[in-house]
Order: structure tokens, then C-alpha cells, then sequence
């Protein structure tokens, strides 16, 4: 029994892998900018008991 993958098959597939990363980055990027969007608009901040003055 043979385990090698085809040249042409291992390219789809790392072609695939690319693809659902880049819709994934977008989607995610797309989510935190409304989150942040959301957290400016309601003026809501959480301060850290370290800040520099």
C-alpha cells in the first residue's frame, strides 16, 4: 500500500488550507471591529489601574 499524496492533490489541498484561513482572518478582523465600534459608541472604558500620566 502506497501513503505518497499526488503533487496535484497536495496543492489543492494547501490551496484549500489558504483559502478558510484568509475568509477566516476577514471574518475575524470584521467581528473585532464591531466590537470596537460598538465599545466607542457607548463611551464605556475600562481604565487600567496602570496608566502613565
Amino acid at each position: 500500500m502506497t501513503t505518497y499524496i499526488f503533487f496535484d492533490d497536495a496543492l489543492r489541498m494547501l490551496v484549500n488550507a489558504f483559502l478558510i484561513s484568509a475568509v477566516m482572518l476577514i471574518a475575524a478582523s470584521g467581528i473585532g471591529l464591531a466590537v470596537i465600534e460598538t465599545m466607542e459608541r457607548t463611551g464605556v472604558r475600562q481604565t487600567s489601574p496602570k496608566q502613565f500620566r
